[in-house]
């Protein structure tokens, strides 16, 4: 067994012995009942930044979507493989969160990568996946101070994702209709400050 798998099977120990015991009667019912969180979350999948960890959630409160940079694409109902947008079709459509909340966050490698350029050795899959934020943090970083230049792109990313959000109908139609709430935040991992997207020109941090 590798070292890996040992602290895997070290942490499932301490799981069934500190946390199943009073857990138990929870994840029995959501056995029997289903789920039925109240928000979906599109955050980042950089191990540093777990929502359920940063929000204190219980199982079956949060439905989480990750991906590298949180990024969210445009609606194209094209019959290809679209992973973000089939678990945002499940969450609103199926589910009927309440909520979807984009989750940024400081020191994304993701981010970095579009403004640095992505490493060689990521050239399937993880350049292509950037390229859509690339021309939003190039922008960004022709405005604001070199030193302000990560965390404003790492905002704006987030701004995209909530963008892209509103071109799906069903999302749309239902942010309108005020059954569905947008939000956007971004969590300091030195800090561990939430910041929320706002009518101001900065994330405000989250009272």
């Amino acid at each position: 067994m590798s070292d890996t798998e040992d602290e895997l099977t070290a942490g499932y120990h301490r799981f069934r012995a500190d946390h199943w015991p009073t857990a138990r009667a929870d994840y029995e019912v959501l056995a029997t009942k289903g789920q039925k969180p109240h928000t979906l979350i599109v955050a980042c999948s950089d191990s540093r930044a777990d929502p359920a960890l940063i929000f204190d959630a219980k199982p079956g409160e949060l439905f989480v979507v990750r991906n590298v940079a949180n990024l969210v694409p445009p609606y194209e109902p094209d019959g290809k493989l679209h992973g973000v947008s089939a678990a945002l079709e499940f969450g609103v459509k199926v589910l009927d969160v309440k909520r979807i909340v984009v989750m940024g966050h400081a020191h994304c490698g993701g981010v970095n990568a579009m403004i640095n350029g992505a490493p060689e050795i990521v050239s399937d899959f993880v350049a292509p996946w950037i390229a859509q934020g690339a021309p939003v943090v190039r922008h960004v970083a022709e405005t604001v101070e070199p030193h302000e230049v990560d965390r404003a792109a790492e905002e704006a990313i987030v701004r995209l994702s909530i963008r892209n959000l509103r071109t799906f109908p069903w999302i749309a139609e239902r942010e309108q209709a005020g059954r569905l709430i947008l939000s956007g935040l971004h969590f300091g991992i030195a800090d561990g400050v939430l910041r929320a997207l706002t009518d101001k020109p900065r994330f405000e941090p989250l009272d």
